[in-house]
């Protein structure tokens, strides 16, 4: 951090002093933190050189544009540092940020630019501007011209911004009636996803920023907003114990380890996780040391401010140790919901799964009867999700004929049921101890019946990218991959001969019923592009998705003060992130890496 040196800040303080009217409209660190550059107002721009002797001294001043600058940005598009700036004369322009020197002028828009946002693919550099018109534009330096337009929701003031790794592009906005859309753009120029939480008819613009290629912030109704990216809802909020205004502005830190939020009071609050921290009391450290060798230095940290610093948005790994369960002990906490079923049909309920839109709940019974319920959009329900305030409703199949699975010979009672759904929740794929089935869920029709029986299916997954590929996992520990389109199976086996012999020693030993199904358990990650299995033996299994070569298999580790192996039913789910996995086991539960790295046990009962 710098050291605060007056005469940098001299012709500042004099043009706020002559003319209230000025003030700075953005503050920005060039990437590699030697140039601070300062968007005012009033047409003028100011670049700061920060030096080795940590003084920040004012480098240059530009003449930019008619009026206000209302933003800037840095660039190499000469592989040499330029600051790019927009104003309310509809241009944009970009500098020297060296010389001062303007290189480019681009025109096209109809309305005063709002904000600038570069990236670069390769070497090519490009960026992205927008105008209070809504309008969205990419620009390239060869040839001045917008290669493209964009509309964005709002159609009035939006920022952009990309992912760290650059592969991911976001852009947030506020309509003049007050309505804010942060959304994800994909390479066409559509919108891929729309965030969903915001605060209706605001009377301000809502400001945001991304992180470590995963979570997404804004401030809103005086609150800091958070979004993983994968997942449209919010994931969670904090008002920083107060004193936010309606809409903060905020900013990461680079590894996101800080978040700087203003305040009401025109001051600065950080978040801070537990790298944060380290850098926090680091930094009191060295102004410690400052006080004592000059007591002229000013306090780059305020302690009257420390009460501020919490570890609001701490690291993955620490966010995941620091869950705890929750006990409810009140029954005014719950509120129970019997579905409707005007049914003639009674049968136990032997699968339920939501479906991934969260509006609706389908249920397989013991007689492979499928049900599906699903809540209205309405006044009551506005968001038209899952809720015990308002009661569903039980989708009749058109045609008079219900969902059905195919049965064993055998006691359908006792057979092992299982069901899964695509990403779309358009199809499902469900299993009663006979033939799988695919069925459509808008028609309530069975598209086609596959795997024929000995062995069953214990277990089916969706590809969450390709819905035409179902993973079952099978009572004698083998996987087969179906490819719907084709018609074609491909056989996984398991290499858990050894380990089940050794359990069948452990149950004679013990004198128990015998030993487990051979069964698996199934989860896609397309991100990893793997699939994971887990069997009965506590073994975990990576797949490589298309090649289906084991990369990696790891047992499930039991926690301190197990004593017996960790057999039977296990169930494993990834986070909406893809990368985390939950394993659960009748006897703990526990979250696993991409390397099958146990990152934390959330329960245990042994």
């Amino acid at each position: 951090m710098p050291k605060h040196d007056s005469r940098s800040f001299s012709y500042l303080q004099a043009s706020l002093t002559n003319d209230a009217t000025v003030s700075v409209n953005k503050c920005l660190w060039s990437p590699e933190g030697s140039i601070l550059g300062v968007a005012f107002s009033k047409h003028l721009v100011q670049i700061y050189a920060f030096n080795l002797n940590e003084e920040l001294r004012q480098h240059l001043e530009i003449d930019a544009h008619i009026d206000s600058v209302n933003d800037i940005a840095f660039s190499y598009p000469k592989k040499t540092l330029s600051i790019i700036t927009c104003g309310d004369d509809k241009a944009i322009k970009v500098w020297d940020a060296s010389t001062g020197q303007k290189q480019y002028t681009f025109e096209g828009h109809e309305a005063p630019v709002y904000s600038v946002c570069p990236h670069f693919n390769g070497s090519i550099h490009f960026f992205f501007s927008t105008s209070t018109d809504g309008k969205i534009k990419a620009w390239s330096y060869e040839g001045l011209r917008s290669r493209v337009a964009y509309e964005a929701p709002g159609h009035w003031s939006t920022t952009m911004a990309y992912s760290a790794d650059g592969t991911r592009f976001f852009s947030c906005g506020t309509s003049k009636d007050g309505d804010s859309h942060l959304v994800e753009w994909n390479g066409t120029g559509t919108i891929k996803q729309t965030y969903n939480g915001f605060r209706k008819h605001s009377l301000g613009v809502v400001q945001f920023d991304t992180t470590r290629n995963r979570f997404l912030v804004a401030g809103d109704e005086f609150q800091i907003k958070f979004w993983d990216m994968d997942n449209t809802d919010i994931l969670t909020t904090t008002d920083a114990n107060g004193g936010l205004p309606a809409f903060p502005q905020l900013r990461f830190q680079k590894d996101g380890s800080l978040l700087a939020v203003t305040t009401s009071d025109n001051g600065i609050k950080i978040l801070a996780n537990a790298d944060g921290q380290r850098v926090l009391r680091m930094l009191e450290v060295s102004r410690s040391v400052s006080k004592q060798s000059n007591s002229n230095v000013k306090a780059v940290v305020d302690s009257t401010r420390a009460a501020d610093v919490k570890p609001r948005i701490p690291e993955e790994t620490e966010r995941i140790r620091s869950w705890k369960l929750t006990e409810i002990v009140n029954v005014g906490h719950l509120k129970t919901l019997r579905l409707p079923d005007s049914t003639s049909a009674v049968s136990k309920v032997v699968r339920l799964i939501y479906t991934n839109s969260g509006c609706s709940l389908l249920a397989l019974g013991s007689n492979a009867v499928h049900k599906l319920w699903k809540w209205p959009c309405d006044e009551r329900n506005p968001s038209g999700k899952s809720t015990a305030s308002v009661a569903p409703q039980l989708r009749q199949p058109p045609n008079g004929i219900l969902m059905t699975n195919e049965r064993s010979d055998n006691n359908p009672e006792e057979a092992t049921a299982c069901i899964a759904l695509s990403k779309n929740d358009s199809y499902a794929t469900s299993a009663s101890g006979g033939k799988v089935s695919l069925l459509n869920m808008r028609t309530f029709k069975v598209i086609t019946t596959f795997m024929p029986t000995p062995p069953t299916a214990t277990s089916l997954a969706f590809h969450l990218e390709d819905n035409n590929m179902i993973a079952a996992g099978m009572e004698d520990s083998s996987i087969l991959i179906y490819n719907i389109r084709i018609d074609e199976v491909h056989n996984l086996v398991l290499s858990i001969c050894q380990t089940m012999s050794i359990l069948d020693a452990f149950y004679s030993e013990n004198q128990t019923q015998g030993p487990p199904k051979k069964d698996n358990r199934l989860a896609f990650s397309p991100s990893l592009n793997v699939l994971v299995s887990a069997g009965a033996d506590a073994q975990l299994c990576v797949w490589s998705i298309g090649s289906w070569e084991k990369k990696n298999s790891r047992f499930i580790q039991a926690f301190t003060g197990c004593t017996s192996p960790l057999v039977g039913d296990i169930q494993i789910q990834f986070h909406s992130n893809q990368t985390h996995l939950l394993v659960v086991h009748e006897r703990q539960i526990a979250i696993y890496n991409s390397k099958l790295d146990s990152l934390c046990w959330v329960s245990s009962l042994c």
